[in-house]
């Protein structure tokens, strides 16, 4: 837990820093060398070149639109901060300062808690901004005149008593905004966002107020511990927070799987709305002198909200995005939270990831729009917000010590692996220290996402982006998701196949950060891969264009920096006669399909446009975009397909151009909803139909069955016969109609992409695929129906890879015994590796059992063997024996607990350890319950169960006794009791997800080295 009293603010930052509750806080004292709070001044000092085209000089303020006067607290800290720079800023500083006080001047007479009637008192979104005016004018309270003043503290105080009096009921004035109550909910809104927006309505005036009531408190309570509520979580934690158990939490905010869901989907920036809200909190109390609530700092379940975070992070410090379609690289937006999490809670590895983001930051504010910090997506508020944000964070680095942050091997380290997050998320995800890759089942974003080393700008895979499936509509009609666990499998992995009417196809995501993907052939042109291209120096990657090298050489795709709002396409062909042209679309934008502001035909680059004012028809069109707007000559007018037909590909555009006439060029003006693929096609009579080009055009063909991404990424394909195509920034695995192939993408560029191809992939029984990229096995079952059969494998008989199950070897490698289910992949690791003592081939007709990481037999003709732990030891394998080596684990685990989630999750109650200690298989670790702790284990899905067995350290055996939960809510206890034993077995004959282990735990006794739960 981290208090800051009114004493330690003091002597971090000065004495006359700080001028009371009641009053301002002025120049911080100087402070050690902080690269990322530098960045930070920096980029505020460039943004105010765009935050002044929101000043009115008429009004003498900045502008009320879309909360354009919030832009005072970035001019607060510039003006009371650092080495200001007006060739920089676009503005004197004096000017800034003069601007900035007339505002807050202004908006504090203007606000409705002040007697006004413009702003203010509204929780969504008045008071997110309400937030950063107050801070601005604490930080100028000097200059303020006293009736400005008085305002700002009659704002704070009945904006808490406001918020306090709605009780748990909805704002009425926030329209359809709603916490619902302190109850919450998951289907589609968590609410996480809604009660951190009634907390920070409540914060201002808890920090700046004269002896705030205690009213005020409990609210602020109340809203912030449940923000983060999962009542099977919270229902095992007795710790108290601000006096209050988390057990007393009534909300349920996140799914089971501790994932956060908002506007239908995963969102990461709402998974760290906690953190952004503690942020804004958390600044008044420090500003002020007043000791952080606890809350702030003892964030129910903060932590495993934290590990899903950790479980998407970029490189950038940005988490990826695999299922938002509108809130991708907002990098002034994500500052704020790993800022919270580094300066407050001294988080390395949040610290490792904002100086990332930081280091981004200001190549980013330089790429056009120049200036701004949240360019690419987004509603226009964000510009002033993120300035707020990135205030705030700014002064939580002034205010606070950094800690020394991670560094990104430690980072990818510590956030590796892989989760099923459920059906109802649509996320199985894995994050490796080289990579990132899901399965993601949600409807409307249905892609097998992958991101070789964590770059968020190489591969496109936000929203309704495709990834290896050329879109992101069909309909799942079944989910197979299965992932590995370090603890319980000895590796991480995992496995995923979705149904489709079409088909099936499925990814394996290895620990190399390797993917596998295997398909049945689901629809033409698969294996879409779209592939981001920039002009955006100091970002890696983005120099301004992508070189692709196949076996029939390489090509260099130039960066669509104009790609977007007014992308112009100047599309030539050989010169035609024709009365009909039209655009067929093959690719729409992902989110808004089609939309052309002008569609001109011309014979010769001087010709006149044959379309101008002829008709002009389309698939669909939304109100007040009819297709006639295309070619009417007015640069403002637009067709655009109706809003039911945003992600329908084969969208059209056709002018009837009076007269048969010779053409040879088309120009397609675009709004933002650019067309990414589509053809211009010409007709006689508006019934048949030839293409006269299409765009974009093949880049590089290849027949040679792999692909190098500007050597960030490589492809190989096994059982296509149709060409790798790249197309400007996509790249179609099979260029062709559905049909069946595997193939494996490759992180980085150190593999021999040729060589994998010319070497092939194992083959199989009809309806599965498999391969062996890495050393793995993976395979994949896209039938309907149980396959058994042989996989035969090519590998050298020198040193033979051993999967587990049985395998024979042959003179080309081993064939291997499968027997998988319906629908469903597998990943198997290496286990063993066998080799004949005296050297040469292994012989031929040996069959070898592994039956799990420890043991292994064999049996066949007769050779002196030696079989090899996977880097461990040797020992020889006599025909006929079975060899168990002492120092492996019998992986997998029959353990269900093993490497499981467990509760109390954070913050741990009194005297209590992590209790995951009990699930992670290692004798050297323990958990340490506390008095009469309780710890919990989810099992992930409700299971048959047979028994439960405790290990205890060495010193006297507490009281235990044990109990099943079907929901996390409820427990019944199990019938037997405990033995008092160092070992001890309890037979369990019941079907649960959730096992508790309750202790009477004293000092000085035993902890709990380990829970075991065997399965039925």
């Amino acid at each position: 837990m981290f208090l800051l009293n009114r004493r330690q603010l003091l002597g971090l930052i000065g004495a006359t820093t700080v001028a009371g509750a009641a009053g301002g806080v002025g120049r911080a004292a100087p402070a050690a060398a902080d690269p990322v709070a530098d960045t930070y001044y920096r980029v505020l000092l460039r943004h105010t070149r765009w935050s002044e085209t929101r000043f009115d000089t008429a009004a003498g303020h900045y502008t009320r639109t879309d909360f354009g006067f919030a832009v005072v607290l970035g001019n607060a800290v510039l003006v009371t901060r650092g080495a200001y720079d007006a060739q920089v800023a676009g503005v004197e500083r004096d000017v800034l300062r003069a601007r900035t006080v007339a505002t807050i001047k202004h908006f504090a007479a203007s606000n409705l808690l002040a007697g006004g009637a413009e702003w203010g008192k509204t929780l969504f979104w008045d008071t997110t901004f309400q937030s950063y005016f107050v801070l601005a004018a604490r930080l100028l309270w000097s200059d303020l005149d006293a009736a400005t003043k008085s305002s700002v503290d009659t704002i704070v105080r009945a904006q808490a008593e406001y918020t306090t009096a709605l009780g748990t009921g909805d704002d009425p004035r926030s329209g359809g905004w709603t916490p619902n109550g302190a109850a919450g909910g998951f289907a589609g809104d968590t609410k996480l966002e809604e009660m951190g927006v009634y907390a920070q309505a409540l914060a201002p005036g808890l920090a700046w107020a004269d002896q705030p009531p205690d009213a005020w408190r409990s609210a602020f309570g109340r809203w912030s511990r449940n923000a983060s509520g999962l009542p099977a979580a919270d229902l095992a934690n007795p710790r108290p927070v601000d006096g209050v158990p988390v057990s007393a939490n009534t909300a349920a905010n996140l799914h089971d799987t501790f994932l956060v869901e908002n506007h239908g989907s995963f969102g990461p920036h709402y998974q760290e709305e906690l953190w952004r809200t503690s942020a804004r909190n958390s600044i008044h109390f420090l500003l002020a002198g007043r000791p952080l609530p606890e809350v702030i700092t003892a964030q129910p379940n903060g932590e495993r909200l934290w590990r899903t975070i950790l479980g998407t992070m970029s490189d950038a410090g940005e988490p990826l995005m695999p299922m938002v379609a509108d809130r991708e690289h907002l990098y002034g937006r994500d500052v704020i939270p790993l800022a919270f999490r580094a300066q407050v809670l001294g988080d390395r590895y949040a610290a490792r990831a904002e100086a990332d983001l930081a280091a981004r930051l200001e190549a980013y504010q330089a790429y056009a729009p120049a200036d701004r910090v949240t360019k690419f997506s987004g509603e226009p508020k964000y510009e002033p917000e993120a300035r707020g944000e990135i205030a705030i964070s700014y002064l939580l680095h002034e205010l606070l010590p950094r800690p020394v942050p991670a560094t990104a091997a430690e980072l990818f380290r510590h956030a590796s692996g892989a989760t099923d997050f459920g059906v109802g998320p649509g996320l199985l995800a894995h994050q490796s220290e080289s990579a990132w890759a899901a399965t993601v089942s949600k409807a409307g974003f249905v892609k097998f996402a992958w991101q070789p080393g964590h770059d968020d700008w190489l591969f496109a895979i936000s929203g309704a982006s495709p990834m290896f499936l050329p879109s992101t509509g069909p309909a799942v009609r079944t989910r197979f998701a299965k992932a590995y666990n370090g603890i319980r499998d000895g590796f991480d992995a995992t496995a995923g196949v979705l149904g489709f009417d079409s088909g099936r196809a499925g990814m394996v995501t290895l620990p190399t950060g390797t993917v596998v993907y295997a398909t049945s052939g689901v629809a033409a042109g698969e294996g879409r891969v779209g592939v981001h291209n920039r002009t955006m120096p100091g970002v890696p990657g983005l120099d301004g264009d992508r070189v692709f090298t196949a076996a029939e050489g390489s090509a260099t795709v130039r960066a669509t920096d104009n790609a977007g709002a007014g992308r112009v396409d100047d599309l030539s062909f050989a010169r035609t006669t024709a009365r009909h042209v039209r655009m067929t679309g093959v690719t729409p934008y992902p989110t808004y399909g089609y939309s052309v502001f002008a569609f001109e035909a011309r014979d010769g680059a001087t010709g006149a446009d044959a379309a101008r004012g002829r008709p002009t028809t389309a698939s669909s069109f939304d109100t007040g975009r009819d297709p006639a707007f295309a070619t009417d000559g007015d640069a403002t007018t637009r067709w655009a397909v109706s809003r039911a037909d945003r992600l329908r590909a084969d969208s059209w555009l056709s002018v009837d151009l009076g007269a048969a006439v010779p053409v040879d060029r088309v120009r397609l003006r675009w709004e933002t909803a650019a067309g990414q693929a589509y053809r211009v096609e010409t007709s006689a009579d508006g019934v048949a139909w030839t293409t006269a080009v299409s765009y974009p055009h093949d880049d590089l063909r290849s027949t040679g069955g792999w692909l190098d991404v500007d050597g960030r990424a490589g492809f190989v394909v096994h059982g296509s016969t149709a060409p790798i195509a790249v197309r400007g920034d996509a790249v179609v695995l099979s260029d062709g109609p559905a049909a069946g192939f595997l193939a494996e993408g490759y992180a980085g560029a150190s593999r021999d992409l040729a060589a994998i191809a010319a070497a092939g992939a194992p083959t199989c029984p009809a309806g599965v695929r498999a391969s062996t990229a890495d050393g793995y096995l993976s395979l994949f079952n896209l039938s309907a129906r149980r396959v058994t059969g042989t996989v035969s494998i090519t590998q050298p008989r020198t040193g033979t890879r051993l999967y587990q199950g049985v395998q024979r070897t042959t003179a080309t490698g081993t064939d291997y015994d499968l027997a998988l289910d319906a629908a469903s992949a597998r990943v198997e690791p290496v286990r063993f590796t066998l080799r004949k003592a005296t050297g040469g081939a292994l012989p031929v007709g040996l069959t070898v059992t592994v039956v799990d990481g420890q043991r292994v037999k064999a049996s066949g003709p007769a050779a002196m063997l030696v079989v090899a732990q996977t880097g461990g030891i040797e020992l020889p394998l006599p025909s006929g024996a079975e060899v168990v080596f002492p120092t492996g684990r019998p992986y997998p685990l029959a353990d269900l607990a093993a490497g499981r989630v467990t509760f109390p999750t954070s913050p741990l109650p009194a005297g209590m350890s992590d209790p995951a200690a009990a699930v992670d298989d290692d004798p050297l670790t323990a958990w340490t319950p506390g008095p009469n702790g309780r710890l919990v284990i989810d099992l992930g899905t409700s299971c048959a169960l047979s028994g439960v067995q405790l290990t205890w350290a060495a010193g006297l055996v507490p009281t235990a006794t044990l109990a099943t939960s079907a929901d996390g809510r409820t427990y019944q206890p199990v019938a037997a009791a405990v033995p008092r034993g160092r070992r001890s077995t309890v037979a369990v004959a019941t079907t649960a997800r959730y096992v508790a282990v309750a202790t009477g735990w004293r000092t000085g006794q035993a902890a709990l080295v380990s829970v075991v739960v065997r399965p039925a």
